[in-house]
């Protein structure tokens, strides 16, 4: 047989072996890929012409791509977390990830042609890391935004956003420990449908 076929075989199977995450974007690629497509969508004059309910749906689309909606609800939950049964953790994560979405959707689409740069990724742990971010305003003022992201199977995936320094799932999870401190997972998960209506 062919020398140079042999080799290539060898090249193959070699690259079959490899584990996927070698192939895998690194957690900054990942997320700087999906903050400019959004980035490109929010620039669009389509886009702009578009009711808001068909502009958050297309948002949603790719954040969700990159967000851990049940890993951001658990971290911020806490201890709180394992006090709701199977079916009121599907139904936090749902409304929790709703709650966000209204929470921030207005901030988003009021987007005009602020830079963002992105910075150093920093290993917190084994298969964690923070990915560093900057939105530069119009009156040219930074504006620091980093990213906790986690390794899931070989896909780098938010769980934490920091925004000046101060942590949305710290600043959640105060919240969630307050109203558990005092009363049932179904009066907060009650208190959720309330604010998501």
């Amino acid at each position: 047989m062919d020398r140079r076929i042999i080799g290539w075989c060898l090249v193959f199977m070699l690259v079959i072996a490899l584990p996927l995450q070698v192939f895998g974007a690194t957690a900054k690629e990942t997320v700087e890929e999906k903050v400019q497509m959004v980035v490109s969508l929010l620039g669009s004059p389509d886009f702009k012409q578009k009711p808001k309910d068909t502009q958050i749906t297309e948002i949603r689309g790719i954040v969700n791509e990159v967000f851990d909606y049940t890993e951001l609800s658990r971290r911020c939950l806490g201890r709180g977390w394992k006090q709701l049964n199977d079916a009121q953790q599907k139904e936090f994560v749902e409304l929790f990830s709703e709650l966000l979405e209204k929470t921030y959707a207005d901030r988003l689409l009021a987007y005009t042609s602020e830079k963002i740069n992105f910075g150093r990724e920093t290993e917190l742990r084994k298969g964690q890391v923070e990915v560093e971010s900057a939105i530069i305003t119009t009156d040219n003022k930074e504006v620091p935004l980093n990213y906790r992201m986690i390794d899931k199977s070989g896909q780098w995936r938010v769980y934490d956003v920091i925004i000046e320094g101060i942590s949305m799932v710290q600043n959640y999870r105060d919240q969630f420990r307050e109203i558990l401190a005092k009363k049932t997972p179904e009066d907060l998960l009650q208190v959720l449908r309330d604010k998501t209506k």
